[in-house]
C-alpha cells in the first residue's frame, strides 16, 4: 500500500497548495491513502467545516486535528457528521467526534488512523497518550484486523514522539509527529517495521516563523510587546510530510521517504531517492 501523510496545513496558502497539488501527487505517486493534518488550516487556528470539505475534496481520505481541534466552534457540531475528521484520542470523553477510525482504500484494504496529543510542554493536561494508543492498537491488530495502521502524534517534545514510536513499533505501519511545524530529518523504519518521523513539518510558507508572517513574532521576541494577532504567511508553500509503502500481509512498512514538495525547502519524495529501509 502507498500512503502519504502531510503535516499541519497553515492558513489559506496551505489550503490552496493542497487544493492545487494533492490530486496530482495522488496520480503521480499512485497513492492508495492520504492523511492530512488540518488543525491550522483556518487562519492558523482550527478548522472550519468549509475548509474541511475543501481538504477532503482535494484528495485527503482523512483529516486529523490537534490541540486547536475546536478553536473554530462550528467544528464541535460538524465533526459529529463527518467521520473522515479525527480529533485526538485522549481528549475528554465528552468531547465530540472520535480519535480513531478504520477506513478502506479503493481495493477494500482496511486502514486504521488514530491521533493522540502529547503531554510534555503542552498548555493543557490531557489523558495519558500511551494507554490511549495501546487500547486502540490492541483491538486493531496489524496484519489481521487491519492492513495498515497510522498514528499522528501531535506533540511538542521530540522525546515523547520518539518514545511513542518505539512503543508502537511492530504494531503500527507509521508513527509521525505533528505540531511544531518544523520538519525533522529522521525518517526511518524501526526494528519492528514501523515507519517513523519525529515531525512532518507543515504545509505552509517556510519564509515565516512556523508558518506565521514574520513581523509580529519578531516584534514580540525583540520587544516583548504585542501589537496585533499573528496571521499566516501567504508566500509559496512547501508540502511536507512522510510517504510510506507497506506490506499488505504484515502491515509493516517497507519504505519511508520524507516529502518536501514546492516552496523553499530542498525537494524530496518517492521519486527523488530510495528512502529508508
Amino acid at each position: 500500500m502507498r500512503i502519504l501523510f502531510l503535516g499541519d496545513v497553515m492558513g489559506r496558502a496551505g489550503r490552496n497548495a493542497i487544493t492545487a497539488r494533492l490530486k496530482t501527487l495522488r496520480a503521480d505517486w499512485r497513492l492508495d491513502f492520504v492523511v492530512v493534518n488540518g488543525e491550522n488550516a483556518s487562519s492558523g487556528a482550527g478548522l472550519t467545516p468549509d475548509h474541511a470539505r475543501a481538504l477532503l475534496d482535494a484528495g485527503a481520505d482523512c483529516v486529523t486535528l490537534g490541540d486547536h481541534a475546536f478553536d473554530q466552534k462550528d467544528m464541535l457540531r460538524f465533526i459529529e457528521t463527518e467521520p473522515r475528521i479525527l480529533r485526538p484520542l485522549n481528549y475528554a470523553r465528552e468531547a465530540p467526534g472520535r480519535g480513531a477510525r478504520v477506513f478502506q482504500d479503493g481495493r477494500g484494504r482496511k486502514i486504521l488512523v488514530a491521533q493522540v496529543l502529547g503531554q510534555v510542554f503542552m498548555k493543557r493536561p490531557f489523558d495519558d497518550p500511551f494507554s490511549a494508543v495501546d487500547a486502540v492498537l490492541k483491538t486493531h491488530a496489524l496484519g489481521g484486523a487491519v492492513q495498515a495502521a497510522l498514528l499522528d502524534v501531535h506533540a511538542e517534545a521530540t522525546s515523547e514522539k520518539m518514545a511513542m514510536g518505539h512503543w508502537c513499533d511492530g504494531r503500527a505501519s507509521m508513527v509521525v509527529g505533528t505540531h511544531t511545524h518544523v520538519p525533522t530529518g529522521d525518517a526511518m523504519i524501526l526494528k519492528g517495521g514501523t515507519a517513523y518521523l519525529s515531525d512532518a513539518g507543515m504545509c505552509g510558507d517556510y519564509d515565516s516563523v512556523i508558518g506565521m508572517d514574520k513581523a509580529e513574532p519578531l516584534r514580540r521576541f525583540i520587544t516583548g510587546m504585542i501589537r496585533e494577532r499573528f496571521s499566516p504567511a501567504t508566500g509559496e508553500v512547501t508540502l511536507s510530510g512522510l510517504y510510506i509503502e507497506t506490506d499488505d500481509r504484515t502491515g509493516r512498512a517497507t519504505r519511508a521517504v520524507m516529502v518536501r514538495q514546492g516552496g523553499r525547502l530542498a525537494q524530496s519524495g518517492p521519486d527523488e531517492g530510495p528512502g529508508a529501509g
